[in-house]
């Protein structure tokens, strides 16, 4: 399975408008950071995980050419911002799987409205085929097991997902210990690490770092980063060998 970091940024991402903090000034490609989001494929079969406000600009620049669907984590705008840019994936190959949570569709549903009405519909509007997931049931997409993770965004449940050896959270705070052990074994698990210091509904580096330490995945990844979080090159220098920062356009493959 090939995993495409589309973005790595947090919900401003990366530089922050008319910011002049360092890190938003870096001229390290490393430090650009769209909002996150992954799009992973294997043997003809093409998913996004989460679809944000850069929907359009990640879909370009990586040369993806079709999507199977979308799994969402949550409803926030910097994860869900961007269906309507599903467009063009429509207009080739007809209605567009979703696969979210039932407070995610009802989010969805209202935010666009014009997507989702029943009836005659706007010329160009998308159409998408609803699929609900809950949290406790495994499911299959291009012959590969799904497992939703429940993990706890300060007040609010989202999921994450496992994908065979692969495991995707962001916007993590805690993770109850019985769906730590749906993590066990992995190969590479991506887990969110906002900034240095202490945050109410994400983890810090400190407490991503302890998660991993506790997974004891192979490899794990960093995303939904902000700038407080320092310069790549400076914050890599400081990570367990094991341990890495994802950026923008990094590619990885798992067996």
């Amino acid at each position: 399975m090939n995993v495409w970091f589309l973005g790595t940024g947090t919900s401003q991402g990366i530089p922050i408008i008319g910011s002049t903090h360092p890190v938003c000034l870096s001229d390290d490609p490393r430090d650009k950071r769209l909002r996150v989001s992954v799009w992973l494929h294997w043997e003809g079969s093409s998913y996004v995980i989460d679809c944000g406000p850069d929907f359009r600009q990640q879909m370009l620049r990586c040369g993806c050419n079709r999507i199977d669907g979308i799994l969402y984590t949550h409803e926030h705008a910097d994860h869900t911002a961007g269906l309507d840019d599903i467009r063009p994936f429509f207009f080739r190959q007809g209605d567009i799987p979703i696969y979210a949570k039932d407070v995610v569709i009802a989010s969805l549903r209202k935010r666009f409205d014009y997507i989702f009405t029943e009836g005659d519909k706007y010329p160009g509007v998308p159409n998408v085929l609803i699929n609900e997931i809950y949290p406790d049931r495994p499911f299959t997409l291009g012959g590969k097991v799904i497992t939703p993770i429940r993990v706890q965004h300060g007040r609010i449940e989202i999921l994450g997902y496992r994908i065979g050896n692969f495991a995707y959270l962001t916007d993590v705070k805690t993770v109850a210990e019985s769906e730590q052990e749906k993590l066990a074994g992995l190969k590479v698990l991506v887990v969110s690490a906002l900034r240095i210091d202490p945050h109410g509904s994400h983890m810090n580096l400190d407490e991503a770092l302890a998660f991993i330490a506790a997974v004891k995945p192979e490899k794990a990844y960093l995303t939904h980063i902000s700038h407080l979080l320092g310069f790549h090159e400076q914050v890599q220098q400081s990570l367990p060998e094991n341990v890495f920062l994802a950026y923008d356009n990094l590619q990885i493959f798992i067996e």
